[in-house]
């Protein structure tokens, strides 16, 4: 039996396609499927949708790595500023970052991922993941996992605490607090670095991923593997190992606002803040000029990335969304996915920016498969509309 999916929300002329194409997706999942869907176009919210029993546009979902762009986007601010400089040297800013041969790691090489700090040797406890501060003070210490610049890894669970503590030296104020100040209060936005106790009834926890019998066949048939760079990365090889899926129902890594993967957004909270960074909205200048966009944008990693094992793209900071996952898009699209599925993203040429959140983890972590099906018809609306 079919059952009757209702998708609730609004779209702008032209755009009558995108809801089609999210009913179509939703065909596929289980009956309790809870997302949200939002698109900016030039500043202007051409669509916004969201399904599932008991979910608002302003229901609230752990992001993961989504997370991240909202500390790149801090980093480009004050890039912009002046306040740092993409070619000095971290511990310049950060003096004991120097040690174990890192002294000369430039901050870009930091947010390329090519620093070689994607872990620690003895793991991180719960409550360390929590502080990024005390995540920086170990990684300061740490002997890097390559040599600095001759490759890159995704430093899953460190390079929001990284940049926060350069942001901390030069400023005096971490990261979370430049957020707050100069992007999520003045714009509104629900996407938070550190969920305050007032909007926790608002969160939706991550369900369980639910493979099929088929893909956990998978699962179950991969080593665990536990000293790997990706085990390293992702906290699994500690004395209590980082259950990924789970990680966001923690009130405490929540609260804490870990900038790598602790954040906590609605759809129109991570496509707002893209849209305020690259565009803007209701009539504001974007916070970031045309040149920040495209520095930030120039692609710095590509190929094969040691922790993912795979063929990956960065920026600076940024995930180098049109190289390495929807190549339709324009050049120096900036943005960043998360492992339940989230996408969040701006493409400067069209002027599109995109947030998607789901409730349940999707197979097989990363950005969830429909979402190339959602860009696509977006973007082709976008086009269209000139």
């Amino acid at each position: 039996m079919t059952r009757e999916i209702r998708v609730q929300g609004t779209v702008a002329d032209g755009y009558e396609a995108v809801r089609e194409e999210f009913t179509a997706v939703l065909a596929n999942e289980l009956p309790e499927y809870e997302g949200q869907l939002v698109a900016h176009v030039h500043g202007r919210r051409v669509v916004d949708l969201w399904v599932g029993p008991d979910v608002t546009a302003g229901s609230l979902y752990g992001v993961f790595s989504s997370t991240k762009g909202a500390a790149h986007l801090v980093v480009a601010l004050l890039v912009q500023d002046g306040v740092l400089d993409l070619d000095r040297a971290v511990a310049a800013y950060w003096p004991e970052f120097a040690a174990e041969g890192k002294g000369a790691v430039t901050l870009r090489e930091l947010l390329a991922h090519r620093a070689g700090v994607a872990g620690a040797d003895a793991g991180f406890s719960p409550g360390e993941l929590a502080d990024d501060r005390a995540i920086a003070a170990r990684l300061a210490a740490q002997r890097p996992l390559w040599r600095p610049g001759s490759a890159f890894g995704y430093h899953a669970f460190s390079i929001g605490a990284l940049a926060g503590e350069v942001v901390f030296r030069a400023t005096g104020r971490t990261l979370r607090e430049v957020y707050e100040e100069r992007v999520r209060a003045p714009y509104g936005l629900d996407f938070f670095l550190g969920l305050p106790e007032e909007h926790e009834k608002r969160f939706r926890s991550v369900q369980p991923m639910a493979p099929t019998p088929e893909q956990a066949a998978v699962l179950d048939a991969a080593p665990s593997q536990p000293h790997t760079f990706n085990a390293l990365a992702f906290n699994r090889h500690a004395p209590e190992p980082t259950d990924l899926e789970s990680a966001p129902n923690s009130r405490r890594l929540r609260a804490g606002g870990n900038a790598s993967f602790g954040g906590v957004a609605s759809a129109r909270g991570l496509a707002g803040m893209y849209a305020a960074a690259v565009t803007g909205v209701d009539g504001r200048e974007a916070l970031l000029t045309a040149e920040t966009v495209a520095a930030f944008g120039q692609v710095q990693s590509v190929g094969h990335d040691l922790v993912a094992g795979a063929f990956k793209a960065f920026a600076v900071g940024f995930q180098a969304t049109s190289v390495a996952v929807y190549p339709f898009l324009g050049a120096g699209t900036i943005g960043h996915s998360g492992a339940a599925g989230s996408q969040a993203f701006a493409d400067p040429r069209s002027g599109l920016a995109y947030g998607y959140t789901r409730r349940r983890f999707a197979y097989p972590g990363g950005p969830a498969v429909e979402n190339e099906r959602l860009v696509r018809a977006i973007h082709e609306a976008a086009l269209a509309a000139g």
